[in-house]
């Protein structure tokens, strides 16, 4: 199937569209929410230039089932999954911080841990952690959100003190975080993975806090593989894993880190083969259900007829 890359719906009583890295965001009267989850990709805050068949599919089914299992935690923005790729929800006012939880020290913590720094987002690291190891207590490194280019990584306390959140709500934001980590561990290890790090996003409508967009989908989160963890950690191999480093790790690999100048390595069928391939693995492990890949000669116009079908039935 072709990647869909780009929308352009007319829906009934829309507001308006905003054009995420990977999500388009419808906004219609009465505050509600069209999420679109397209076949782009992302890495270092960097749309890449290929998009990748079924990964909107993936990202967009992943969520739906993790929101439903985690609805007793927190009340979600989720009304009704109408098509393979689309989410119909709540329009929430949102907080600008996106809550990063981390269990292990891998990724961007790692990098930072190997360059020096012991504290990260005004947590303190211990010495002698190695990567890939279990921290001690999961940890919550939260970063600004950016409607523009990178995300920063910034504390707890600037962010009472700067006013973006108060800090009673800031309170409430941790411990839901937490909450939605420790469940998803316990339901990747039921999977034979390990929930190694993901991010969150809160916001509120109606006066309550309520969870926000994707949750637990390899685009927010890496996973290991449980089997040989341990063995791999002693001998300082890397993990066997499933989530969007692989492709940072690629880009690196070829000398693009996001950083002005760069360009992106060309992403040829093959890559771009294996990274659905990829997605689609993951998809598999996290949820124990075979991936069904929703053949369709005109998947736009699928999209359009499952939306409008649903609206007609919402009114």
């Amino acid at each position: 199937m072709k990647a869909i890359v780009e929308t352009d719906l007319h829906l009934p009583g829309q507001v308006s569209k905003y054009t995420g890295k990977v999500r388009d965001v419808y906004t219609l009267e009465g505050d509600y929410l069209v999420m679109v989850a397209t076949d782009r990709i992302s890495a270092f805050d960097v749309v890449l230039p290929e998009g990748i068949p079924y990964k909107g599919q993936v990202l967009n089914q992943i969520a739906s089932k993790f929101l439903d299992l985690t609805e007793d935690i927190i009340p979600n923005w989720k009304i009704a999954e109408v098509d393979p790729m689309v989410t119909i929800g709540h329009c929430c006012e949102p907080y600008k911080v996106e809550m990063v939880v981390r269990g292990y020290l891998a990724g961007h913590a790692w990098r930072e841990y190997k360059a020096g720094k012991r504290t990260l987002c005004g947590v303190a690291l211990p010495d002698g952690l190695r990567q890939n190891e279990r921290l001690p207590q999961p940890i919550i490194t939260p970063t600004t959100k950016a409607a523009e280019g990178h995300d920063e990584d910034i504390s707890r306390e600037e962010i009472i003190a700067r006013g973006i959140v108060p800090a009673d709500e800031y309170a409430e934001l941790e411990r839901y975080t937490l909450a939605l980590f420790q469940r998803g561990t316990e339901i990747a290890a039921k999977r034979g993975l390990i929930l190694v790090d993901t991010k969150y996003e809160f916001g509120r409508k109606d006066g309550r806090i309520m969870l926000m967009d994707e949750i637990h989908t390899p685009d927010s989160s890496r996973y290991f593989y449980a089997y040989g963890y341990e063995e791999r950690l002693e001998k300082g191999e890397h993990q066997r894993q499933l989530s969007k480093e692989f492709v940072r790790e690629w880009l690196m690999a070829n000398g693009f880190q996001g950083q002005e100048g760069q360009k992106v390595p060309d992403m040829t069928p093959e890559v771009v083969a294996g990274i659905t391939d990829r997605y689609i693995e993951l998809y598999e492990s996290i949820t124990g259900e075979k991936f069904e890949r929703t053949e369709c000669a005109d998947v736009r116009s699928r999209i359009d007829e499952n939306i409008a079908r649903f609206l007609k039935n919402m009114r």
